[in-house]
């Protein structure tokens, strides 16, 4: 029993130098990381900007007049993490009845089902996300229902490890590509569910992983804890670039890559959330380290934003596009992480300032009253729906992460838990060192069967492969 335990009191001091290696500073550069408005205040201004969206309300649709589908689902994702953190149900009513009739005329959340040429997964999966957050803050068991039903009806197009070694799955008139680089392709998540459609793209594999995650969470079902680690390890292996960057997609049928300037904030985003979720259901520690490295270059990347750290993508200001959504579901993330690790105050200072950088600007320079111009830099505009869209994540997520005066971090509802989990990974890191020192001080002799066992060990490793 003793050599399985000296194996995971390594692992732990090994994972525990790499989180150490980040940069989480806060870049001196970004303009306006830290803000004054009372926490009160930050929560009055998210509910405005939320009440500033309903009026566009489609009639019986659940939609948002000037978004897309996949936007007006993101909209209700707002409102209903705003009553969360506020801990409120002031949108409860609207988001419950809205998402419900969603489902109801769209089975599945697939709008598209009959339309050949508009069909996508990832649409479904924001809807179905939507739900969940509704669930978890409202506890209304049908839109649990509703997330779990399109998950279903996802889960054909995620490859799993038989269908990618055969190379084949049903609907898809290709031959699917079993590896690429070497590496399986499995946990990959079609992007369309089209025939002819060979693209497999973080983004739809981040929204199935993070839903998988979350309704393991939820439901403590294994099945939705395997498919999660099959999509993060698909995203972790496959489609990370040498800057810890998530990139776009990759062509199923042969292996054929989206271009390396493809960078979007919402791919990095939503595999932020998914693994800050997926930390906390498996208690695999490569998870929440593989988060921390890519929070540590999401938000410094030259990507998406200049040296004073305020994101430039999707600014359009005079149409619709989906990049004006992509960087609220950055921010989305974000918060994921901040909050689900109350322990690590250089990591939540790092987000809370970065949410505080785009907060700041959109108040300062981009706000007309309780709207809001999708360029943050600026000037301020007539309504837009997508350029409110863009903000509400940002204002509610700004007093989601409020540090007070004091400095302190102040647990939010659901915070304690996640302090009960870091307790017992902090015991776990005394573990580690308390076994780091047994194994130095042992006698000779049983460093030298240590030794011969780990080399047995990566022989057989090796040879699985």
């Amino acid at each position: 029993m003793l050599f399985p335990l000296l194996r995971l009191c390594c692992v732990q001091l090994s994972l525990v130098g790499l989180v150490h290696a980040q940069d989480l500073s806060v870049p001196s550069s970004w303009r306006k990381p830290s803000n004054s408005r009372p926490l009160s205040e930050r929560i009055t201004i998210s509910q405005n900007a939320i009440d500033a969206i309903l009026p566009q309300l489609g009639s019986g649709t659940g939609e948002f007049n000037g978004l897309g589908y996949w936007q007006s689902g993101n909209a209700w994702s707002a409102a209903a993490n705003h009553d969360e953190y506020a801990n409120q149900t002031t949108f409860q009513s609207s988001v419950v009845a809205n998402l419900q009739n969603a489902f109801s005329l769209w089975l599945d959340y697939d709008k598209f089902g009959s339309e050949y040429f508009m069909k996508y997964n990832d649409d479904a999966l924001w809807w179905a996300q939507a739900s969940l957050y509704s669930y978890r803050v409202y506890g209304d068991t049908t839109l649990l229902a509703h997330a779990e039903a399109t998950w279903d009806n996802i889960a054909p197009f995620a490859l799993t490890a038989a269908s990618a070694s055969a190379g084949s799955i049903p609907g898809k008139t290709f031959t699917i590509e079993p590896k690429c680089d070497g590496i399986t392709m499995a946990g990959g998540v079609f992007w369309r569910p089209t025939p002819d459609d060979q693209s497999i793209n973080s983004i739809t594999t981040g929204l199935y992983m993070t839903l998988s995650a979350t309704l393991a969470e939820i439901t403590k079902d294994v099945k939705y804890t395997n498919a999660a680690i099959a999509s993060a390890n698909w995203i972790k292996s496959l489609n990370i670039n040498g800057n810890n960057i998530v990139l776009d997609t990759i062509d199923g049928h042969d292996c054929t890559r989206s271009a390396s300037d493809w960078l979007f904030t919402y791919n990095s985003g939503k595999f932020i959330e998914g693994l800050s979720v997926l930390a906390d259901v498996t208690g695999d520690s490569q998870w929440r380290t593989l988060m921390i490295n890519i929070v540590a270059a999401a938000v410094k990347s030259g990507a998406w934003q200049g040296s004073d750290g305020i994101i430039t993508e999707g600014v359009s200001t005079t149409s619709d596009n989906d990049g004006v959504g992509f960087k609220a579901v950055f921010i989305r993330g974000l918060n994921e992480a901040y909050t689900r690790n109350p322990s690590n105050q250089d990591l939540r200072t790092l987000i809370h300032s970065y949410i505080n950088v785009q907060a700041s600007q959109s108040e300062n320079f981009a706000a007309n009253g309780s709207t809001y111009s999708s360029n943050w830099h600026g000037p301020p505009q007539a309504f837009t729906a997508w350029g409110q869209l863009a903000a509400l994540d940002v204002m509610g997520r700004a007093y989601a992460t409020e540090l007070p005066p004091s400095g302190k971090l102040p647990p939010n509802p659901r915070e304690k838990r996640y302090e009960q989990k870091n307790i017992v990974f902090g015991v776990a890191g005394i573990a580690a060192l308390l076994c780091a020192y047994y194994i130095s001080t042992r006698p000779k002799e049983r460093k030298v069967e240590a030794s011969k066992n780990s080399e047995e060990r990566n022989r057989g490793a090796n040879t699985g492969h």
